[in-house]
């Protein structure tokens, strides 16, 4: 009986200590949480920035793009029912940490895998980018992906100059705005300072001629009607 009851002293007297350091390391987490917020918003510290020549870096010919397109992706689709058929050899993008889809007019969000996995690396080292040059994060924007006959056809009716035999028929191409970008909020509710466009502008570009100076994962054309990078996958 006794020691039942110095069991039941001991059980008591470690749920009191429990408690008591529960208290404690939750009083000091909401002081430190206090004082994170407290410090206001999430400044930029930028460093090495600069635009490269768009003209000059990024000017694939279509011919070029669309032999490897042609040779590595899927034939063209007729509509999205079609393309969603393509499952075994098409991936259907969806946003992501380091990128959005847009809301497409004239193309589906279905690319080829080593597409998707292209449009995956260039996220990520864009994020990567940003950090290193002491700014904060921002998703990029997918603007255009796979087009179907029937959107070619849409555009063609809208816009008699745009290209009939496009890489986007193929699966292996996506557009990737240059001037529009996602900010991410906020740090655990504290929010982040704005960054200018043309500084993000300028990493994009950066990290976009980092990859492609590798030589052979994609071609990039600079769309300036578009406001945008073409980019096509080339594995």
């Amino acid at each position: 009986m006794k020691n039942w009851k110095i069991y039941l002293k001991l059980a008591s007297g470690v749920i009191v200590l429990g408690l008591g350091l529960y208290v404690f390391f939750s009083a000091r987490s909401c002081i430190r949480e206090r004082k994170w917020l407290a410090l206001g918003p999430i400044e930029n510290h930028p460093v090495r920035i600069y635009d490269v020549k768009f003209a000059r870096e990024f000017n694939d010919l279509n011919d070029v793009q669309l032999q490897v397109a042609q040779a590595i992706g899927v034939p063209p689709v007729a509509d999205r029912k079609a393309a969603e058929n393509l499952s075994s050899r098409l991936v259907k993008l969806e946003d992501t940490s380091t990128y959005v889809v847009d809301s497409l007019t004239h193309s589906i969000p279905y690319l080829i895998p080593s597409a998707k996995e292209l449009l995956d690396n260039i996220g990520e080292v864009f994020q990567d980018s940003l950090s290193a040059k002491g700014l904060n994060p921002y998703k990029l924007v997918v603007t255009s992906v796979l087009r179907t006959e029937e959107d070619v056809a849409k555009l063609r009716r809208r816009n008699q100059n745009s290209s009939e035999n496009s890489t986007h028929r193929y699966g292996t191409t996506f557009d990737l705005s240059y001037w529009r970008f996602v900010k991410i909020p906020d740090l655990r509710g504290r929010p982040y300072e704005d960054v200018p466009p043309e500084y993000l502008r300028a990493v994009l570009s950066q990290a976009l001629k980092d990859i492609h100076d590798k030589g052979n994962l994609c071609y990039i054309k600079y769309e300036k009607r578009q406001n945008c990078f073409h980019i096509t996958v080339r594995y």
